[in-house]
C-alpha cells in the first residue's frame, strides 16, 4: 500500500511540474507569434514586387 502511495504521489508531481512547463512554453511561444505578426504588418508596405 505504501509503494502504491509513493508512485501516485510522484506521479502526480510529476504531472504538475509537465503542466507548469507547458504553460510557460505555451505562453511564450504565444507572445513570439504575436510580435512577429506584428512585425509583419508593420513592414507590409516595404514590400515591393
Amino acid at each position: 500500500m505504501e509503494k502504491a502511495y509513493k508512485t501516485m504521489s510522484t506521479a502526480g508531481a510529476g504531472s504538475i511540474v509537465l503542466g507548469i512547463i507547458m504553460i510557460v512554453t505555451g505562453v511564450a511561444a504565444g507572445i513570439i507569434t504575436i510580435i512577429n505578426g506584428a512585425r509583419l504588418l508593420k513592414n507590409k508596405n516595404e514590400i515591393t514586387f
